[in-house]
């Protein structure tokens, strides 16, 4: 849990939507995320939405690794396991580190909102090019789960007894 012993270091976060169907206008998943992340005191970078194709996924998200300005990015959707999810696979290539604890953890928790429907979200996260990226399924409820029991802890520097913001300056180190 967040204390007041720190200061609160707002960071530059980009939403991906990886949707075939959704427009702005029915999009509730993103801005599900980017109400909570404004909310939590940080910043949207950009968010965009982008059909469930890996190689327009894995362009934009390269793009945002590649600048400096953005600390960490949130994408929504295409975790299942239908033909057309593809965004573990546009992900996983461009990762340095994969965090394996945040798909474990989000599942269990996952697993006391919608039991054994949980096994088919295939949520991962890691770090590419000094960037946090989190991968989460697209519904406004597991964006929900996602944001308020994991990222927002791990996204606030004030979180004891560590958190993923107080490694940030590190994680370039060779």
């Amino acid at each position: 849990m967040p204390t007041n012993s720190r200061q609160f270091i707002p960071l530059n976060i980009a939403i991906m939507v990886v949707s075939d169907s959704r427009t702005e206008e029915t999009d509730t998943s993103g801005k599900t995320l980017v109400d909570r992340l404004v909310d939590a005191g940080h910043q949207c970078a950009e968010k965009v939405i982008v059909i469930d194709d890996i190689y327009q996924i894995r362009a934009k998200i390269s793009a945002w690794i590649a600048d400096p300005a953005i600390n960490a990015i949130i994408t929504t959707g295409g975790t299942g396991v239908t033909g057309r999810d593809g965004t573990p696979e546009a992900v996983k290539p461009l990762l340095d580190k994969e965090l394996t604890g945040f798909g474990e953890v989000f599942r269990t928790l996952s697993y006391d909102e919608i039991g054994t429907s949980t096994m088919q979200s295939r949520a991962i996260a890691g770090v590419a090019n000094g960037h946090y990226i989190f991968c989460v399924p697209g519904s406004s409820g597991a964006c929900r789960t996602a944001w308020d029991k994991l990222i927002s802890a791990q996204l606030d520097y004030r979180t004891r007894p560590c958190n993923l913001v107080e490694v940030m300056p590190r994680l370039l180190e060779k």
